[in-house]
């Protein structure tokens, strides 16, 4: 039986913070900054305030497009990158193999081509 969460985060990059907030609710505003804040989804694991660089990681990730929504029966949103050095990989994983930046920055492996 799959039990899917009915809360998901809300990012401000610019601020580094992020709000919880009900699935299928408009995205929002900063109380900070009053910028449009980021559905991030359920899934998403907030680095602290002062990792600048979990929040660099973050920030690539969510502006290609991903998001940290799970599959079905709590296989999880897949893997994304933690470090500015992982991004960077990635990135030229994309560029050399010419796949989009999206599907490369979720692929663990960067040896080998991911499963399309």
């Amino acid at each position: 039986m799959c039990i899917y969460p009915s809360r998901t985060h809300r990012v401000c990059l610019h601020c580094r913070v992020s709000y919880k907030g009900s699935i299928g609710v408009g995205s929002g505003w900063c109380v900070r900054c009053a910028g449009e804040l980021i559905d991030a989804g359920p899934h998403l694991e907030i680095p602290r305030r002062a990792d600048t660089a979990g929040w660099r990681a973050l920030t690539a990730v969510l502006d290609s497009g991903l998001t940290f929504y799970g599959g079905c029966c709590g296989t999880g949103p897949g893997y994304r990158p933690r470090t500015p050095r992982e991004v960077r990989e990635r990135l030229l994983l994309s560029e050399r193999r010419g796949i989009p930046i999206a599907e490369a920055l979720a692929t663990a492996d960067t040896t080998s081509r991911p499963i399309r």
